[in-house]
């Protein structure tokens, strides 16, 4: 029966043990904290089951109990939850079997304070034994299984691991810790109370411990084998408002986020109605280091009738809300939902798109009383929050109003400037919102399309996020204003610009003909046309597109990305007032003639941050004319 095997830890969980035993004690009481969440976890999924088989409900109490041996330095945490099987094991202790791992790892190491902030986040909170434990033991049962098939696993976290089955009389799981020397402080009655109730004292099932001992009339110490609770034991979102302590709402944030930090707001509210849940939702203060990871399944908790259903319910929040953490408890789900039926729920529905105006509301609310909170809030989740405005077409209004952007009024990349700010600066004949992206900041503040907007004074918003493309191309106007790049088209500043006289302009047209033809000579099929400009003041040339074309920076975006991308040709414009047009325009040497052509157009690709099809030609024609 025994089958006993010693095993190795994959790669990536020996340098994380290696990382929790020689380097994070800074704070060293959470383990504590991570494994009751673990067993409060397991609880959560036995109830669940026993929905569909209620024959795993053998009646008995479902908790989480500690005990300590001071004189074996031991301390064991029990619960009878749902129990692991052999293979489950392997699963998830001896490996991780999750996408981003390396990355996990990178910043763990790279974590100055040495505080473990990203070990319970990236869901393996069990190995925050080892930073007090030089020894640990875990018997297991699953729900279901026969006595003789629970698995017993130790390791003294050196990169090896011995599994064997065993016989285990109900279903759970027990871990042992065999404290390293110096931990003696964690082997005290007070001590661990202290921080059950520092941490967990929101758990929702009993964490029960050893009555302490009493004295009886003589004074003699009475030891008791009565167990009792040490938590308050009840889900912290049944409570009233007005019961819980601030304190308490972030540690029951920690423990559903597994972060560390403190969150920056949160909504508890009772929805009543059509449909009936309360919600207890919270806005992280810090940015997972896997937001972008689109492996990862993210959601809130789903509760019905305070039975726990599922974890990361993604369909209750919609995705660009990913970064909120919480629970939602329902009256009136039905206890089987399932992910499925998720998907085409009318409930659901309702009870997304509630939740999702609150967390707007909670949202508009900083940016409106708390500039420098919403600062900071928008420097960590500004990205997936302008994913809103492509996906959730029913708030893009309210989304745009969030919105924040770098701007020409600014002398730097922060992005502080909303949508209302600019229109407050708008000069008083502007009737449109200019914009440029670029791949950079210093590229779209140094653009040369910009350098008319700055000759007039017109504002222009720098979008240098890579999600800015589609942003911009799922909102076409705000509060009636249009949105336009200075990129794409015709010049078009309306009433800002001066007509010129029609007779002049015609001249000039005609005057830059023979350059005009020059250059399109030169170029060929380089480019779709070539024509004057009045965007430009200090530079030569400049590429634009039509209209409804791709954005130059957008096409560079999707090829990189390995993207087939139509073939389109810029548009090259001229400054028909610039010393290199002139020359050009007086230049009778025919290579000299075409050289120069070429260098307009390429000095204008490397503007707009493109490749040079030949680099080292360009460098040759550059050390030509400067000779």
């Amino acid at each position: 029966m025994s089958n006993k095997k010693t095993m190795s830890f994959q790669t990536e969980v020996k340098q994380l043990l290696n990382l929790m035993i020689h380097s994070l004690y800074s704070n060293k009481e959470i383990f504590l904290r991570e494994l009751i969440s673990n067993a409060s976890d397991a609880i959560d999924k036995l109830r669940f089951l026993q929905i569909k088989h209620p024959e795993l409900n053998d009646g008995s109490e479902l908790a989480v109990t500690i005990n300590f041996d001071k004189d074996k330095k031991l301390i064991t945490i029990s619960d009878n939850g749902v129990g692991m099987t052999y293979d489950e094991v392997i699963e998830n202790i001896g490996t991780i079997a999750k996408s981003g791992t390396k990355s996990f790892l990178e910043q763990l190491a790279q974590d100055d304070k040495k505080d473990a902030n990203l070990i319970g986040q990236f869901g393996v909170g069990f190995y925050s034994a080892f930073i007090v434990a030089d020894k640990v033991t875990l018997v297991t049962r699953k729900a279901g299984e026969p006595e003789n098939q629970a698995v017993k696993w130790i390791s003294d976290g050196s990169g090896e691991y011995s599994i064997e089955n065993v016989k285990k009389d109900h279903c759970g799981t027990e871990i042992t810790l065999h404290l390293k020397d110096g931990q003696d402080d964690l082997l005290s009655d007070w001590q661990l109370r202290s921080l059950i109730r520092k941490y967990s004292d929101h758990i929702n099932y009993p964490i029960k411990m050893q009555k302490m001992p009493e004295q009886d009339k003589d004074g003699k110490e009475i030891i008791s084998t009565e167990l009792e609770t040490v938590n308050k034991a009840n889900a912290l979102w049944t409570r009233s408002k007005n019961e819980i302590t601030d304190d308490e709402y972030k540690e029951f944030y920690k423990h559903v986020s597994h972060d560390f930090h403190d969150p920056l707001k949160w909504i508890h509210a009772r929805v009543e109605g059509t449909q009936e849940y309360t919600q207890l939702l919270y806005i992280p203060s810090k940015a997972p280091y896997d937001l972008y990871d689109h492996n990862r399944r993210y959601g809130i908790k789903l509760y019905i009738k305070r039975v726990f259903i599922m974890d990361d319910a993604e369909k209750l929040l919609p995705n660009y809300l990913r970064f909120v953490r919480g629970i939602i408890d329902s009256q009136d789900l039905p206890l089987n939902v399932s992910r499925e039926i998720l998907q085409s729920s009318k409930d659901i529905d309702a009870i997304r798109s509630g939740s999702t105006k609150k967390i707007l509301s909670e949202i508009e609310a900083i940016a409106k009383n708390d500039p420098s909170g919403y600062a900071e809030f928008w420097t960590e989740f500004g990205n997936v929050i302008k994913e809103g405005i492509i996906e959730d077409s029913a708030n893009k209004d309210r989304i745009a109003k969030l919105l924040r952007f770098a701007s020409t009024k600014n002398d730097n990349n922060n992005q502080t400037v909303s949508l209302d700010d600019y229109i407050s600066r708008m000069l008083p004949e502007q009737d449109k919102i200019y914009y440029i992206t670029a791949e950079t900041y210093n590229a779209a503040k140094n653009s040369p399309h910009l350098e008319i907007f700055k000759q007039k004074g017109i504002e222009v918003l720098l979008l240098t996020d890579r999600i800015d493309e589609w942003l911009v191309g799922n909102l076409f106007e705000y509060e009636k204003k249009q949105l336009v790049s200075v990129a794409k088209g015709k010049l078009d500043l309306g009433k800002l610009e001066e007509k010129p006289n029609e007779e002049e302009q015609k001249q000039q047209e005609e005057q830059a003909k023979p350059v005009i033809d020059k250059i399109k000579t030169a170029l060929g099929d380089k480019v779709k046309d070539v024509k004057i400009t009045h965007r430009l003041v200090n530079s030569p040339s400049c590429l634009v597109v039509d209209d409804m074309s791709m954005s130059i920076h957008l096409e560079r975006m999707l090829k990189q990305a390995g993207q087939a991308v139509p073939n389109s040709k810029p548009t090259l414009e001229i400054n028909p007032a610039h010393a290199l047009i002139r020359k050009l325009d007086t230049c009778s040497d025919e290579k000299a003639t075409n050289d120069l052509a070429l260098v307009l157009f390429e000095q204008a690709t490397l503007a707009e941050g493109l490749q040079l099809d030949d680099p080292v030609g360009f460098v040759t024609r550059i050390n030509q004319f400067i000779q």
